[in-house]
């Protein structure tokens, strides 16, 4: 089976805000992206391939009310709080936090965890703190993880190196993977891999054997899990990354990188044509 997974980040911020949406308001965005793109998604078979869209919490309910009722696209959010409410026990004295619990109720399917952006935000606040054990955020992230899947979510799980971490790639990768998904059922988790060292403007992406290398590597040490390329799928690399027998999909962001960058439903659609033919 092949995932197609989507993380919209803060796309839905305008551009006078410093933001990269232009195609729609804020109160509309996510039902319009749902809407602009689910029926030419059913010309998929769902045993084939599972399309998730990763929303701020903002657009989550919008979203899920814009799904028809036979649509093939999941509705996800972006990570959870590592606690949850009980009976018996907390009842929702979360302020500031998302639970598990709270994105199953309004619809959600899927959560997205240890995005490298989340990643960064963790080891900053830690540092803070003086803590200096590079696997504090992999425990925390584990946390996560069984909290999200307690809920009945499923989870995209992103891993990656950093620059400084590249020489010992094979060290961080297999710690994130040891302790991230640490008593974790894998048939509810896919992974990402995030090439960090790579992403942003004027960095060279991985080569096709890197990207086999690192696949390889995840399934040796976590036999059975779907790994997807979450160093960004798009037009121009989606028949390299489909050609790769180890890769079971990717993760898509912006669909522009130039002239007006953002996020466009027709050419996320043509990213997904490219990729599965």
């Amino acid at each position: 089976m092949k995932h197609i997974f989507l993380n919209l980040k803060r796309f839905d911020i305008p551009r006078e805000y410093s933001g990269v949406n232009s195609i729609a308001s804020p109160q509309e965005w996510g039902a319009y992206i749902v809407g602009k793109v689910q029926e030419e998604l059913k010309e998929y078979n769902a045993d084939d391939v599972e399309f998730v869209m990763y929303m701020p919490e903002a657009h989550i309910i919008n979203a899920v009310q814009e799904r028809n009722e036979d649509s093939n696209l999941k509705i996800g959010c972006q990570s959870v709080f590592r606690e949850d409410t009980a009976k018996g026990a907390n009842f929702g004295a979360f302020t500031t936090q998302r639970t598990g619990n709270s994105m199953k109720a309004i619809g959600c399917d899927s959560t997205i965890i240890g995005h490298f952006e989340e990643r960064k935000d963790k080891s900053g606040i830690l540092s803070e703190a003086g803590v200096t054990d590079s696997d504090a955020v992999n425990r925390i992230l584990n946390k996560e993880i069984k909290a999200a899947i307690q809920a009945g979510l499923n989870v995209l799980y992103c891993i990656g190196e950093t620059a400084d971490q590249q020489e010992n790639w094979k060290e961080v990768l297999n710690s994130q993977l040891t302790i991230g998904l640490d008593g974790v059922d894998i048939s509810k988790v896919a992974v990402a891999y995030e090439p960090v060292w790579a992403i942003g403007p004027g960095k060279t992406p991985p080569d096709r054997e890197y990207i086999r290398k690192i696949a390889c590597f995840i399934k040796e040490v976590k036999s059975g899990v779907a790994v997807t390329y979450g160093g960004g799928l798009k037009t121009d690399n989606a028949g390299m990354l489909a050609s790769i027998p180890e890769i079971d999909g990717g993760l898509i962001a912006l669909t522009r990188f130039s002239g007006d960058i953002g996020f466009y439903p027709e050419e996320y659609l043509e990213i997904i044509r490219t990729y599965l033919g």
